[in-house]
């Protein structure tokens, strides 16, 4: 046997018409066996000839079965397999095939161990007993109805988006809750009677993910395959009411917002179109544990031929209701990731340019977030670098991957063809010229125009404030814009002592005539932290100490009260209209 092989025996509740059995390599490869090679592997021992095998096998299979056809089978079947190896090289490496998956997970690293999992596993258990799974799931609704009918989930993650160090708490309850849901997997697995492997860590195209080996379950039924797929989700569910129990117990609402993202992290795992924790339970589902490699052979079936022929005779090796499953999945998902494909290159210009500026505004903000000293701010902005980076590797990697594919698939496809590679060829190009012309041309769409961040804290040092139109002068105007847009002008008579925060007047302010003569249009605006600004609008001219102006253009005149040095001006709800000042008392000027 190779180094590290299980034999994990019959794939229980399985879609296929003939029985199937499992064996897990060493290097994790998982290959299924029809029952004759699955009995000749479990008679190997690296001891008994071939002779002794056959008999083994024969009184098992219940057909005679000869020396000859055990050496046929192991040396054409089960070693090309990577099952067998010939004597002498039972530790080298496994030189057998591999499936080459686009959604793979990559780059394993173990985090616990077989012997720790299986304590973990045991310890979790008795959660996923029935009376325990509907306590929980009716906790669970009450607490939803509670925090989205009631409470109101929103009010926690806005409270969590104005502080930095409560996003990073968040984050970490994020990154237990994705250990949690493995614990979810193992235990289950434990509880329905098989054996879990380890977890680990690795990486999903480029995002980092956790996984948990459940291989073992192939080998129990249908029921507890789908309880070991549910078994991540429903520890989510468990975690977010302890969640929910850390807030009644403390009052701290970042842990509701923590429940609030977890709902989240639910629909995303329950999604069917990658390898996620929805895919695998579609897949045992319809008995069939990949799904992926059934995309070919139910497209090819469409097709008449030979080729056409071969792919329904495959096909025809499903059971009705799991073909009837994987051909709605493969009929759903081909044409959901062609346009999403097909939508990607088409706006990739646009995906490309607003990427590259939000990128570069994050890094540049969160390198003056951490030179100022603002350490929890510049750690919350590491994250949001990693959150745009993330998306933007992963279409370069997927997109290499992809392009490798297809550029391999049809020069198999067209080998010895000449004219077809011609015609295939041609095809590109001018799909290729066609696309670069729609890119450079603008026929696509434009960058997204820059929009003050959806969560300010995620992005320091990206301005809040939306681009707005530039100040529009006339000749007989003068002032400036407020920060909401709004034409509001300000006299040129106000003085800095009626100007302030909310209208408060600012410290040593008076009514005097030499402090009104220091007053220009540029005051009016004062600073507030973060560096918004917010403008200080008068209840119409302030006067100094005359008792009398007069204002031309139908402007109030007559005797008018004037502040003294403890009084404020109120700011106005309203704004008062304004006229061209022509001319204007000593006093005001």
């Amino acid at each position: 046997m190779s180094a590290g092989l299980q034999l994990h025996g019959e794939y229980q509740g399985s879609g296929f018409t003939d029985p199937k059995y499992i064996a897990r390599r060493g290097d994790g490869q998982v290959v299924q066996l029809s029952r004759l090679l699955y009995l000749v592997a479990s008679s190997i021992d690296g001891v008994r000839d071939a002779e002794t095998i056959a008999h083994r096998v024969s009184a098992r299979f219940g057909r005679e079965v000869s020396g000859d056809n055990v050496r046929y089978l192991v040396e054409n079947k089960l070693q090309p397999l990577g099952v067998t190896v010939p004597a002498g090289q039972e530790d080298d490496e496994v030189d057998a095939p591999r499936s080459d998956l686009l959604l793979a997970l990559k780059g394993h690293r173990v985090i616990f161990n077989e012997k720790r999992t299986a304590r973990i596993a045991a310890a979790f258990a008795w959660l996923h007993r029935p009376a325990v799974v509907v306590a929980v799931l009716l906790s669970a609704v009450a607490m939803d109805v509670w925090l989205f009918g009631f409470f109101g989930a929103i009010e926690p993650v806005l409270q969590v988006l104005d502080q930095p160090v409560l996003i990073l708490l968040v984050f970490v309850l994020t990154v237990a809750s994705l250990v949690f849901h493995e614990f979810g997997h193992a235990s289950a697995c434990k509880y329905g009677g098989a054996r879990p492997g380890c977890i680990g860590c690795g990486l999903f195209l480029i995002w980092p993910s956790m996984y948990t080996d459940v291989t073992d379950v192939y080998r129990i039924g249908r029921g507890g395959r789908i309880r070991t797929d549910l078994g991540g989700v429903y520890f989510n569910v468990v975690f977010m009411l302890a969640m929910a129990a850390a807030y009644f117990a403390t009052g701290m609402q970042f842990f509701l917002a923590a429940v609030y993202l977890g709902h989240f992290e639910i629909l995303e795992q329950l999604m069917p179109a990658v390898r996620l924790d929805g895919y695998y339970i579609l897949g045992d589902l319809a008995g069939v544990p990949d799904l992926y490699g059934k995309i070919k052979p139910i497209l090819l079936s469409l097709l008449p031929g030979a080729k056409g022929k071969a792919a329904r005779e495959e096909v025809a090796g499903l059971k009705k209701s799991a073909r009837r499953i994987v051909a709605t999945w493969v009929l759903t998902m081909v044409p959901l990731i062609v346009g999403e494909l097909g939508y990607a290159l088409w706006n990739l210009p646009r995906i490309l340019a607003t990427m590259t500026r939000s990128l570069t505004e994050q890094i540049i903000g969160t390198g003056t977030a951490f030179g100022d000293g603002r350490i929890a701010e510049g750690f919350v902005g590491v994250i949001g670098c990693v959150m745009l980076l993330c998306p933007m590797a992963g279409v370069v990697y997927l997109s290499v991957k992809l392009s490798g594919r297809l550029f391999r698939a049809a020069k198999r496809s067209t080998a010895g063809r000449p004219r077809l590679r011609i015609v295939v060829c041609a095809l590109a190009l001018a799909g290729l010229t066609g696309l670069s012309y729609a890119w450079v041309s603008g026929m696509t769409p434009k960058p997204l125009p820059k929009q003050p961040p959806i969560a300010p804290i995620l992005q320091p040092g990206v301005s809040t404030e939306p681009p707005g139109p530039q100040d529009a002068s006339t000749p007989g105007e003068s002032g400036t814009r407020d920060s909401s847009g709004n034409g509001a002008s300000l006299s040129p008579s106000a003085s800095p002592g009626a100007s302030g925060l909310h209208g408060s007047p600012s410290p040593g302010a008076s009514g005097s005539a030499s402090a009104a003569a220091s007053a220009s249009p540029s005051a009016s605006k004062s600073a507030r932290p973060g560096g918004s600004s917010s403008s200080s609008r008068t209840d119409g001219p302030v006067t100094g100490p005359t008792p009398t102006s007069s204002v031309p253009g139908g402007g109030p005149s007559g005797p008018q009260p004037s502040p003294t040095p403890s009084e404020s001006v109120p700011p106005s709800p309203t704004e008062a209209p304004s006229s061209p000042p022509a001319s204007a008392s000593p006093a005001a000027t």
